[in-house]
């Protein structure tokens, strides 16, 4: 997908891409990056990852204009973060187990830290989905939480990057890779060639 963004066109509640890890085993730590551009004013989900157990699980949510959530295990924490409506932005998320500590940059700027769910464990086997917010495993979506505009670059490790590596470069995921995806797309989606930087 190197050079290339998922399109979504329209509110829907079936247009959404299935991704397929490269890792199935449970997470401790993670940093998750993303690149995406939209005019949605209404709420909607930017990665959604459920296990069969929890819903949930792994989600990053932009629940109304200048705030963004993220959900560990169904429990969620707000992160504020300027909005400019004319260009896309640069999502950065990280958290570790062993300190609950979650971090949030936004176009390479710290957005601040918060703590959840300090030494839990995010399931293996899951369904992630890029489009929509799963209301059950793989499915009940909403559409009036899909994400409509475009989403590219996104990437998952299993561990939190170093400060000064957060949002510096993508490459080297060990769990997601933009370079090397695996994927499925779903109903109304549309690959295209990047216009963003």
């Amino acid at each position: 997908m190197k050079g290339k963004v998922f399109i979504f066109p329209e509110e829907s509640h079936t247009a959404y891409v299935s991704l397929i890890s490269k890792v199935k085993k449970p997470l401790q730590n993670f940093t998750l990056c993303l690149k995406a551009f939209t005019d949605l004013t209404r709420p909607y989900s930017l990665f959604s990852y459920n296990t069969p157990s929890q819903d949930n699980e792994l989600l990053l949510f932009v629940h109304k204009k200048e705030e963004y959530m993220l959900y560990i295990g169904n429990v969620g924490v707000t992160f504020k973060a300027p909005h400019n409506p004319n260009a896309p932005v640069h999502v950065c998320a990280s958290w570790e187990s062993a300190s609950g500590i979650a971090e949030f940059w936004v176009d390479g700027k710290p957005m601040g830290r918060k703590g959840l769910r300090k030494g839990y464990s995010l399931g293996a086997e899951a369904k992630i989905i890029l489009g929509q917010e799963q209301d059950s495993f793989g499915g009940k979506f909403d559409a009036k939480q899909s994400f409509v505009g475009e989403i590219w670059d996104v990437h998952l490790w299993d561990h939190v990057l170093p400060l000064k590596e957060m949002c510096a470069f993508c490459h080297g995921s060990n769990i997601l890779n933009w370079q090397a995806l695996n994927f499925v797309e779903n109903g109304y989606v549309v690959i295209k060639p990047k216009v963003w930087v």
